[in-house]
């Protein structure tokens, strides 16, 4: 369990990226979504101990990760937003290398360690080509396979989609399903589809704020019957007289999709709810501004 109780950061120039941010997350996947500048990438940057908060504590299990950061980095996977690996350099010598800083000193033993590694992120067939040629798939992987090192309890993943073309971000998925099933992993990311396949557990993050958790499926149960759709020719959009959840293009025209107990205008349909409607209608309830434009 990981459990998060309190956290606050206010940068230099004001910016409160962590507004008492509370959570408790047990094993297996948990998505945290959110848009850009929500605060998520703050947060997981404090749980891997790579900056402190002004307030809160961070524990997982019996580790006080605030005031034993040692302890919490031996237990720690970490997959950031973007990491860089030395130029001209192989996924075998690579993860080879950060074996050793790991502290997997015998020889055998790190053979056997990043042998593994490589079967188990499907990048055996590449381990002798150099990262700089991967695709970002590919790279990803590699990524994923230097955060297992240490048969970590605490797994993050720090936007791992972003970028990646559907079949490279549905063999992710797959490979962080299989890792996720016995150490605690945060999946932090503005991507709803992500949180949609992956996780049991989640929040929705908002300037610096969690706005909600629970199960995706509850979550969008409890829009059902009260989420409404209005389709119209792009220019001519209906006065529906409350905010809008969310607006895109259907066929060339506007659909505008909105939360109310009943039919806000004559041509209103009843819509079925997703995540995605769970998530904007969540950010418009607290204000947290979103450009759908």
């Amino acid at each position: 369990m990981l459990l998060i109780e309190g956290l606050k950061k206010t940068y230099a120039n004001g910016v409160v990226a962590l507004d008492d941010v509370s959570l408790e997350i047990p094993r297996g996947m948990f998505g945290l979504l959110g848009p850009n500048g929500a605060g998520k990438s703050t947060l997981m940057r404090t749980i891997a101990t790579l900056q402190d908060p002004d307030e809160g504590s961070v524990r997982l299990g019996d580790i006080d990760v605030i005031n034993d950061k040692q302890a919490l980095r031996r237990e720690l996977g970490y997959l950031p937003q973007e990491f860089g690996t030395y130029p001209r350099t192989s996924p075998e010598t690579m993860l080879n290398h950060l074996a050793c800083l790991k502290g997997v000193a015998d020889r055998a033993d790190r053979k056997a360690l990043v042998e593994g590694l490589l079967t188990q992120t499907n990048l055996w067939g590449v381990r002798k080509k150099n990262i700089d040629t991967f695709s970002g798939g590919m790279r990803q992987r590699f990524g994923i396979a230097q955060a297992l090192i240490g048969d970590p309890g605490l797994i993050i993943v720090d936007e791992p989609t972003a970028g990646l073309d559907p079949a490279e971000r549905r063999r992710f998925h797959n490979l962080l399903v299989r890792i996720g099933e016995d150490v605690v992993v945060v999946l932090s990311t503005h991507i709803v589809e992500d949180v949609s396949d992956l996780c049991p557990r989640m929040a929705i993050m908002g300037d610096g704020r969690i706005l909600v958790t629970g199960e995706p499926a509850k979550l969008v149960a409890e829009l059902e019957g009260r989420l409404w759709r209005v389709v119209a020719d792009r220019g001519a959009e209906p006065d529906v007289g409350l905010p809008v959840v969310s607006t895109r293009m259907v066929a060339g025209r506007t659909e505008l999709r909105m939360v109310a107990d009943s039919a806000p205008v004559e041509s209103a349909e009843p819509a079925t709810p997703t995540l995605e409607d769970v998530y904007f209608a969540t950010l418009n309830d607290h204000g947290v501004a979103v450009n759908l434009d």
